[in-house]
């Protein structure tokens, strides 16, 4: 978390919480999500304003985490802003790096810049790959499925079942977060 963000913090310790206005969507892109934007449909039926600006991005990202309660967020300063998740709080990008130091394993970066170790791979009722990692349960890139087949061909990951519906109690994250 920036050392700004921690002295808003510190600052100005009972500012109320956003809900609603921020989302990831299963590329790991953000949303933003005005009034009208949550009155015509939930997300991400409608999505909102995809945010392009490199450094608002970075900044969402690097202060980007979860609560006891697995619902995550953004830390706007003093200003805890809650994410609609489309389908679960990490987007993984996969990459092959057929170098010897790299010895024939794909690398598992997070939508945040973070890398990540596989503990298991789950396919769900949807046709999504997911992979549970040192960091959390997230989503596969799109446009690196067939990175991802390759690591289950070569059976470095093995997918097993899981029901979309119940990803969020199984892996201790929320959706949809709401106040309380």
């Amino acid at each position: 978390m920036d050392e700004i963000v921690k002295a808003a913090m510190q600052k100005w310790p009972h500012v109320p919480h956003c809900f609603g206005w921020l989302a990831l969507d299963a590329r790991g892109d953000w949303y933003l999500r005005d009034d009208a934007v949550q009155a015509a449909r939930p997300f991400p039926q409608v999505k909102g304003s995809r945010i392009d600006h490199a450094k608002l991005k970075a900044f969402i990202e690097r202060n980007y985490g979860a609560d006891e309660a697995g619902r995550w967020f953004f830390q706007n300063g003093p200003q805890r802003v809650y994410v609609q998740l489309e389908a679960a709080p990490w987007v993984w990008r996969v990459q092959w790096h057929d170098t010897p130091a790299a010895a024939g394993v794909p690398s598992v970066t997070s939508h945040t810049g973070h890398a990540a170790i596989v503990k298991t791979c789950w396919l769900d009722d949807e046709g999504r790959l997911y992979l549970d990692t040192d960091l959390g349960l997230g989503l596969v890139h799109s446009q690196d499925m067939l990175d991802a087949a390759r690591a289950i061909e070569q059976g470095l990951w093995h997918p097993e079942p899981l029901a979309a519906a119940d990803a969020p109690q199984r892996f201790g994250f929320v959706r949809q977060p709401r106040p309380g």
